[in-house]
């Protein structure tokens, strides 16, 4: 599976609820790890898919939270999980959208840049504007939960369809201002 094809599949896996009998199918760990493994293939030290691996990474542990604490939890400590488990994955797809579209533009894959660009933004507004719903700080009409669910649905379309990119399918060459900056 080529890298941006994992990290595509994770976020559906990641974002996903397939439910039966009230059990999600789809474990939240194992879309952040396919998340994790994709942005690993792809990552120089220290560039911004290291910083966005570690992220998914993160994202995978937080889920696993809620699992482990089970229901008879305190409220309190339920609110913060919930906000973390809700705000982190808006930064994480924020993160690999932005490490997926500064290498789309250091390739000059400009009209492709842009478009992620907007999607990461419309994931990350209407997602913070659901956040801030959740904890009654604004209302959240249908059309906005709507609005994120497509923006999250094209966004996962348009890393699948970038899958096939020749910059994408292995570990992106170094620079040679960054060689010689080393």
């Amino acid at each position: 599976m080529r890298p941006v094809t994992k990290i595509a599949t994770g976020l559906v896996i990641a974002f996903g609820a397939l439910r039966l009998n009230g059990l999600d199918l789809l474990f939240d760990p194992v879309g952040w790890g396919l998340c994790a493994a994709g942005l690993l293939s792809l990552q120089r030290p220290g560039d911004a898919f290291a910083t966005a691996r570690q992220w998914a990474f993160c994202m995978g542990l937080v889920s696993l939270v809620p699992v482990a604490i089970g229901p008879g939890t305190d409220e309190p400590i339920r609110l913060v999980i919930g906000f973390v488990g809700t705000a982190g994955p808006l930064i994480t797809v924020w993160l690999i959208a932005d490490a997926l579209v500064t290498a789309m533009r250091a390739h000059g894959d400009d009209s492709q840049a842009a478009l992620l660009d907007v999607l990461r933004w419309a994931v990350a507004g209407l997602g913070a504007a659901g956040l801030l719903a959740g904890y009654g700080y604004a209302e959240l009409s249908p059309v906005l939960l709507v609005a994120w669910f497509a923006a999250l649905v094209v966004l996962i379309v348009v890393l699948y369809r970038s899958s096939g990119l020749p910059y994408f399918s292995a570990p992106l060459p170094i620079a040679d201002d960054e060689v010689s900056s080393t």
